[in-house]
């Protein structure tokens, strides 16, 4: 079982990691540039397209320091697992006008970055008891 401080903890880093796969999982849609949908054919298209890959990263790597400290190991690994192992799912119940455009890539890597900000600020306020 799982302390009852680590819980919140390890709900916002399963919801930080599921958001990144499901990015990750839009974001492969557009490569090879071929394949591309049209609306990130352009400058700004393409900004939305490695801007948010770039925000995905910083926040995964954000998690990931905080989470070292604040959650045991197998906690992280099954909460991890269990992300990464739904998000396919979960994005094939996505409409496909919103898996290959803007809207997906925007909204997975403000959520990311909002679990991330989130555990963060967890891992900041975190009174040690030792």
């Amino acid at each position: 079982m799982v302390a009852g401080e680590a819980v919140i903890p390890l709900m916002l880093f399963t919801g930080s990691l599921l958001a990144c796969a499901l990015h990750g999982l839009a974001a492969s849609g557009q490569f090879p540039r071929e394949h591309r949908d049209p609306s990130f054919a352009s400058p700004v298209g393409r900004a939305v397209l490695f801007g948010t890959i770039a925000v995905m990263i910083a926040s995964l790597v954000a998690v990931l320091t905080v989470v070292w400290r604040l959650l045991p190991w197998y906690a992280a690994v099954i909460g991890g697992g269990l992300a990464i192992l739904a998000a396919p799912p979960i994005l094939q119940q996505c409409p496909d006008r919103f898996v290959d455009g803007r809207a997906s890539l925007l909204s997975f890597a403000g959520a990311g970055a909002v679990f991330a900000l989130l555990l963060l600020w967890l891992g900041a306020n975190r009174v040690d008891p030792y």
